[in-house]
């Protein structure tokens, strides 16, 4: 995997709180995996989350980071030895040409609302503008994150320091058994099976339809081969439309046994919704989609869930509610312009 540096000390950084027992250090390798998932799916109550993030997901994110250092990256928070908080910044330049720098953290809730978020917010941004500091100078910059709408701590910590809401994303259900309209194949195209083969074309083929996309970032090889080694991965499910050896569109299904047991449901994400260019506004999303719903169906699955982002300029947010989804929680995309 990664190559443990050798500088792996404690330090103190700004403005963190005086707390008995407090202290920040940098990534040590793999042994962090357990305690980073103890934080993380820790918090689902406090933070009304239902996701289920996995010890092997955490391997598979680790193998395959882009534009990330993490043992230059990352930033832990311990009490007595024991991490109750961490973050991690990556990169990216968008299809647009912006510098996106991305912050992802999370605090325990029981150690929230002291200042510890605070502090290691106000080091990402620091570590952002090293890291900005060898990109174009006349490029816009933004640092950004995503939050829930019930992660009601972040949300105000982010208001405070000056982030604003850019961008929303609606999470959407529903019920496996509400009726479908009809939704017919365009004439020339058909659906096949996914094999090996096809994984690579399938891939570029998505990539290509999603540059239309807002935040859209070019695939690069680490971006594929995480894919290929998600435990989301699963091309039995999958439907792909195809135009003889062109791929035209496909809805990548999957579901998650862990949190179906966790959540006691059964449900099946018809998600990674993609048509290209010339064969859009035909139906042809529609009816992979009601194709994929009555797929889970008949494996058992009780609902069906699928992300959107609600100023997509294809109109998925309308296709979404035609087939019977609805909107069961909000995503909010932060930005705050990164002065270097």
């Amino acid at each position: 995997m990664m190559e443990k540096h050798k500088e792996q000390t404690y330090f103190t950084i700004p403005g963190a709180p005086e707390i008995a027992g407090l202290s920040f250090r940098r990534f040590q390798g793999e042994t962090d995996f357990a305690p980073m998932l103890e934080v993380l799916n820790g918090s689902r109550e406090a933070d009304q989350t239902e996701y289920v993030f996995t010890l092997d997901e955490m391997k598979n994110l680790f193998a395959n980071l882009k534009n990330c250092d993490p043992y230059q990256d990352m930033l832990f928070a311990e009490i007595d030895g024991q991490v109750i908080a961490y973050t991690r910044i990556y990169w990216g330049e968008e299809s647009t040409g912006d510098f996106i720098y991305q912050i992802y953290g999370i605090v325990s809730p029981v150690w929230r609302r002291q200042g510890i978020g605070a502090a290691m917010l106000k080091q990402n941004e620091m570590r952002a503008q090293e890291i900005a500091a060898e990109h174009p100078a006349d490029a816009p910059k933004f640092l950004q994150t995503w939050v829930d709408e019930t992660e009601r701590e972040h949300n105000r910590l982010l208001q405070s320091k000056g982030y604003q809401t850019t961008r929303y994303f609606f999470e959407m259900t529903r019920p496996i058994d509400a009726p479908l309209p009809d939704t017919p194949m365009p004439e020339e195209l058909e659906v096949r099976p996914a094999v090996e083969d096809h994984y690579r074309p399938i891939a570029e083929a998505a990539d290509e339809a999603f540059r239309d996309h807002w935040g859209h970032h070019p695939m690069t090889e680490k971006d594929y081969q995480r894919w290929l080694n998600s435990p989301r991965f699963d091309p039995d499910l999958w439907k792909i439309a195809w135009d003889g050896d062109q791929v035209a569109g496909m809805v990548l299904n999957y579901f998650k046994e862990e949190e179906n047991r966790e959540f006691d449901r059964k449900r099946g994400y018809t998600e990674d919704i993609s048509v290209r260019r010339p064969y859009r506004n035909r139906g042809l999303a529609k009816a992979l989609i009601a194709q994929s719903i009555r797929m889970f169906r008949d494996m058992g699955m009780q609902e069906t869930a699928l992300g959107v982002d609600v100023d997509n300029p294809s109109g998925a947010l309308k296709l979404y509610e035609d087939l019977g989804y609805r909107t069961t929680k909000r995503t909010d995309v932060y930005r705050k312009p990164l002065t270097t």
